[in-house]
């Protein structure tokens, strides 16, 4: 199935049902009095999120959702039933924003959590709620309020520990590959990876952590060019980065210079994915003499003048993966430490 990440629906609320004007007639009750129930409240619609769905893909076909309305109220102090809220199943990672205004209606990273999108209008009111001592046969009612209806947009990101980064063909989609179960496609020309693809890497029998292969960027990307930001605004979820670079890129490119554009788009971006953690990962090894490897990579990092981790691997041959894998680890158990320890 293709990864779908965003799609556009129409909510419609359910509407409150009206006030009843209704007096009691009966043999032996002539003086009954008003008895006009009241109305039932709309249903409204939720979201919820849901760990067993992984795109929006159903979204494309059923563009148009709308709860229950409310019963109108009775005679004989009758109100009317309320309307049955709809539940609408999305995806762990949804954003969901009002199409019309762009505010951010709801943010669901966990699953379960639950966000209404619009409430169901508020039911009418019966005569028999203004009944008084000086008014005894009133023919007042309140009508039932419209539930709301509303444009939305849902976009999903990928909930990912690790995001790979860097420029088509890099070998992002071997290396996860190499790394996980996760099968994405893998060829010698650029844009294999349309969709973004998770894998599990299992370090240890108890411990793992989720990877996404994020499709390529490229000079412009956060303007548009090639995927552009449909697939870059991935990258925001994701803890950490590596970003993956050809030591060799079959195009002669420098590869410094690939860094640079890469390292561009993300910040055009987002200024704070500069501040993420992100390790420089060179792959493609393999495709080097063995006695030319470290002075090779060690050029690409002093013109780069990189100062974070650096991890030599070639995910084609599996070289080097244990450890980049350990380390990522590593970092990430740090992570959840101290989130703990501010918690405490």
């Amino acid at each position: 199935m293709k990864f779908v990440d965003e799609a556009t629906i129409q909510v419609e609320a359910g509407n409150g049902g009206n006030g009843a004007c209704s007096f009691l007639r009966l043999k032996f009750m002539p003086l009954g009095g008003p008895d006009g129930g009241n109305g039932g409240d709309g249903g409204s619609i939720y979201l919820i999120a849901d760990e067993s769905i992984n795109t929006l893909v159903d979204f494309r076909y059923i563009r148009i959702y709308k709860a229950e309305n409310g019963e109108k109220g009775r005679g004989r102090n009758c109100s009317g039933k309320a309307g049955e809220d709809l539940t609408i199943r999305v995806p762990v990672g949804t954003m969901v924003y009002d199409e019309n205004t762009a505010e951010l209606i709801a943010d669901l990273t966990q699953a379960g959590q639950t966000a209404c999108v619009a409430q169901g209008g508020r039911h009418g009111v019966g005569n028999a709620c203004f009944k008084s001592s000086i008014n005894r046969s009133p023919r007042r009612t309140i009508p039932g309020q419209d539930g709301e209806k509303r444009d939305l947009r849902l976009e999903l990101k990928v909930l990912a520990d690790v995001g790979l980064v860097g420029m088509p063909n890099a070998g992002k989609s071997t290396l996860i590959t190499a790394m996980s179960a996760a099968r994405p496609k893998v060829a010698d020309y650029p844009f294999t990876t349309l969709y973004p693809q998770l894998g599990v890497v299992s370090v240890s029998r108890f411990h793992s952590f989720v990877i996404a292969d994020l499709p390529g960027l490229i000079a412009g990307a956060a303007e548009g060019a090639g995927l552009g930001i449909r697939f870059l605004k991935h990258v925001a979820r994701t803890r950490l980065l590596f970003h993956i670079l050809d030591v060799l890129p079959l195009d002669g490119s420098d590869p410094v210079e690939n860094f640079h554009a890469i390292t561009e788009e993300l910040n055009k971006f987002s200024e704070e994915l500069l501040q993420r953690e992100r390790w420089l990962v060179l792959n493609k090894i393999d495709l080097l003499p063995p006695d030319a490897v470290a002075s090779h990579c060690e050029d690409i990092v002093n013109r780069l003048q990189w100062k974070g981790r650096v991890f030599i691997i070639s995910g084609l041959a599996q070289e080097g993966l244990k450890d980049l894998a350990q380390q990522a680890m590593n970092y990430l158990e740090e992570l959840d430490r101290d989130k703990e320890c501010r918690m405490d």
